[in-house]
């Protein structure tokens, strides 16, 4: 399983405004991915580390996280994001 971390074409990024946004304050957490979830940075910055390889992202990343991944996430600045979930 491999967090993917990219910036997005501007058809993804046109898609993604479309989704719901979620956000998160300064804070540390637990987190299993259930499904597969694409999302689009839109501020802030966090670590999420699996299986001790940690991955970063901040405002302007695309990012996709595995079905069934579980993880720590580290958000530094307070974070908000589209998001969608895929089968």
């Amino acid at each position: 399983m491999v967090v993917i971390v990219r910036k997005p074409s501007p058809e993804e990024e046109q898609e993604m405004k479309n989704c719901p946004t979620w956000s998160c304050e300064v804070s540390e957490f637990e987190w299993d991915f259930e499904e597969e979830e694409v999302c689009l940075i839109l501020e802030g910055e966090a670590t999420v580390t699996y299986n001790g390889e940690a991955y970063q992202f901040g405002a302007g990343d695309y990012v996709i996280f595995p079905k069934g991944m579980k993880c720590h996430w580290s958000v530094t600045k307070p974070i908000k994001k589209h998001y969608k979930h895929n089968d």
